[in-house]
């Protein structure tokens, strides 16, 4: 059933919600958030309008404030039955009143209340909070205000949470972003139009930017923040509450540490690796939909489906690998992991292809629950790649299972689409000591996946220690459960508790220890810091980690606990609510109350000429557009390409005329077709060469083990491996 989009009245006119205004202010990799939304009653009667919107599951929200005309009112976090009590009293006496709570299944969902809002009044509603930054791919810190917040499947549940589509907001956004980085500020990019970087400092390292006026709220607004040194750790420290005791979590200084260590380890053949990849493909009915909302382009599912292919492709000999689709009901195309060879790859391959959107719902748990039940194999570490455009309802369910089982995998994820669900995407990813990525607009999806290939074939950092000098007196107590496994460019965030210490100042240094291939390394930090905030991403990371105990059920105080630190903290959490009362006002407001729900809303190359020189000049006609694609379809599991009219078609050739070219005798055939398809790729293909770099490196591999190895093939490919510095 549709949901009618926005606030309405009684004669459908607009919602009273004119305006959401943003700012920003980014210190390092920590975004401090202050979303203003600006109402106007239009009505003859009063109003209670219900906006529902998304939220960085990350968040710590600690600030809920409301202007109605000159009234103030700072809301004060409540155990959550008693906040909607007060609520509810209130609104039925005539009084104003504010209501903000977190979903109980997804902590990135947000219901904001706003109740008897007389005719004719105007009110602003001001929600603060501060969140971690993802880092992305390429290093760069991702800030995203999601713009929808589409319907999500819950299992066994009839109701979903309501969402509507991108395009049909009725209001403006503004938003305005101040940065402060430990180095200077390379760029800011972003999916909407924004002002010119504008640079406070002249080493860069405080800089402000903002949308462009007049932006319609039309799709997710993402910023990328570009620093000159992505991999300096970081430290931030938050300040204990005045007048609590020393020794409580709100009573000490809290130390954010942020590591991105950049893993170099002595070059070696990927294709050697051992490893077990599953892949968990969504075939919910939400995977028809366009990859852009406002556009009628591929769908999500075909992108997937071409993702897939690629990624079969790629994969190493020695491998295993599986593959589960999933939507009401879940399937295996192997009744447990098998071998990469040409066999099982062509299976997959037959399988993949007739993939389509109609498994209906949106059920991941069951066949997460399916893999976790089976044994991981010896001496290959498992890689799971989700793909969903996550659209889901049981959100914390399925992060605590994945937490669960974080010893025995990596978990990478791919939120795809406009509106994918960015807590279960980011959530999965970081409890699986995996990588999170999204996939939006015009973006492609397959050089996102392969930069995730390439980091589930890296080498594992292990025996990590964090080593602290710092003056005598301060006790250091951790707040984030340990470290077991580093990967190359995976951020490592922890939250350590400072007791002990009166000085207003720190100073010291701090050093991550990890080894790789039995080889020691480290990274180093000096500080000397002074708080710059109270201590609310410490104590958010202090509630999520209780909440999952409830969930467990293995600590029956942790609830309790959960809400006092809450309520202590002035940070939200799934069992307290933010509640305000206008109590200035002593005259009831008057008329029917009529109740209005706003469903969407934001919070939130390879150089060519050598290689042509070399080949005879036929090779260089009748290219067809994007047929790489078509090349790498062709490719066998070994690596190997066969001289066949298929591959002579799309370089425009006979296949006996690339015979009668072949520099050594019929026996060098796939040798020679195998050259020329590398080749190829690289000096027609260079622009996707983040796609095809694992196939190509594949062949290159099988071209050398080869007894029938050309010395004209060798000299044509040692150039070509001066290319393909990946591992």
């Amino acid at each position: 059933m549709a949901t009618t989009c926005g606030l309405r009245t009684l004669k459908n006119e607009p919602v009273p919600l004119k305006s959401v205004s943003v700012e920003v202010g980014v210190q390092g990799h920590v975004a401090s958030v202050n979303s203003t939304l600006q109402y106007e009653n239009q009505e003859s009667n009063p109003v209670e309008a219900i906006f529902i919107f998304p939220m960085d599951s990350n968040a710590a929200v600690y600030r809920f404030l409301a202007r109605i005309g000159d009234v103030e009112i700072e809301a004060q976090v409540r155990e959550k039955e008693k906040a909607k009590e007060e609520y509810d009293d209130a609104i039925s006496s005539g009084q104003e009143a504010f209501l903000l709570e977190e979903s109980d299944e997804s902590s990135d969902v947000f219901r904001l209340s706003v109740g008897s809002l007389p005719p004719g009044q105007t009110a602003s509603v001001t929600v603060g909070y501060v969140s971690e930054l993802a880092v992305q791919a390429d290093h760069a810190l991702r800030f995203c205000l999601p713009a929808v917040l589409n319907p999500r499947y819950t299992p066994s549940l009839t109701a979903e949470v309501p969402g509507a589509q991108a395009g049909d907001v009725p209001y403006t956004l503004s938003l305005t972003m101040d940065i402060y980085s430990p180095s200077s500020i390379q760029s800011v990019e972003s999916n909407c139009p924004l002002t010119p970087l504008e640079f406070f400092s002249q080493d860069k390292t405080q800089a402000k930017v903002s949308l462009s006026p007049g932006h319609q709220f039309d799709r997710d607004v993402e910023l990328l923040l570009y620093y000159s040194e992505p991999h300096q750790p970081m430290a931030i420290l938050e300040a204990g509450q005045p007048g609590v005791q020393s020794g409580s979590l709100m009573g000490d200084a809290v130390a954010m540490l942020s590591f991105y260590p950049e893993i170099k380890t002595e070059k070696s053949s990927h294709m050697t690796s051992s490893r077990e990849f599953i892949f968990l493909v969504d075939r919910s009915r939400s995977m028809n939909r366009p990859l852009r909302q406002s556009s009628g382009k591929q769908s999500c599912m075909k992108i997937t489906r071409d993702t897939l292919l690629l990624l079969l492709k790629s994969l190493p000999l020695g491998c295993y690998f599986n593959i589960y689709e999933f939507g009401s009901h879940y399937e295996s195309f192997f009744l447990e992991s098998v071998e990469y060879t040409q066999t099982t790859m062509q299976t997959a391959l037959k399988k993949v292809k007739s993939m389509k959107a109609d498994m209906g719902g949106t059920e991941i748990l069951p066949p997460l629950q399916n893999i976790y039940s089976k044994p991981c194999l010896p001496s290959h570490p498992r890689q799971l790649f989700v793909f969903t455009d996550g659209l889901v309802g049981n959100t914390k369910e399925i992060i605590d299972l994945v937490q669960r089982h974080a010893h025995s995998h990596r978990c990478f994820t791919f939120g795809i689409g406009e509106g994918a669900h960015f807590a279960l995407v980011n959530s999965m990813a970081e409890g699986g000591s995996g990588h999170p990525q999204f996939i939006t607009g015009s973006e492609r999806m397959q050089p996102k996946v392969m930069q995730s290939l390439q980091f589930a074939l890296q080498p594992v950092g292990r025996d990590i220690a964090i080593k602290w000098n710092i003056p005598a007196g301060i006790t250091v107590n951790p707040v984030s459960p340990p470290v077991n496994m580093l990967f190359n460019l995976q951020r490592v965030i922890q939250y350590f508790q400072l007791t002990d210490q009166n000085a207003s100042n720190i100073s010291g240094s701090v050093s991550l220890h990890y080894t790789v291939e039995d080889k020691a390394l480290e990274n180093k930090l000096s500080f000397s810091m002074k708080p710059k905030t109270d201590g609310r991403l410490g104590a958010r990371k202090a509630i999520v980690d209780l909440e999952g105990k409830v969930r467990a059920g293995d600590d029956k105080s942790a609830r309790e606990r959960a809400v006092e630190l809450s309520i202590q903290s002035g940070v939200s959490s799934s069992y307290t609510a933010f509640i305000g009362v206008n109590k200035e006002n002593k005259e009831p407001v008057q008329g029917p109350l009529q109740r209005r729900n706003i469903p969407v809303g934001g919070s939130h190359m390879c150089n060519s000429k050598y290689f042509f020189e070399v080949l005879p000049t036929f090779f260089l006609s009748g290219l067809e557009p994007k047929t790489h694609q078509r090349v790498i379809g062709l490719q066998r599991a070994d690596g190997s390409w066969d001289l066949q009219k298929s591959l002579a078609s799309i370089l425009g050739k006979r296949e006996e005329d690339m015979a009668k070219a072949s520099p050594g005798k019929s026996e060098f055939s796939s040798v020679w077709a195998t050259v020329l398809a590398v080749l190829w790729l690289h000096g027609h293909k260079a622009e996707f060469r983040d796609e095809w770099q694992f196939v190509a490196t594949k062949a290159m591999t099988w071209v050398r083990a080869s007894r029938t190895f050309s010395p004209v093939a060798g000299n044509l490919l040692s150039s070509v491996d001066c290319e393909l510095h990946i591992f």
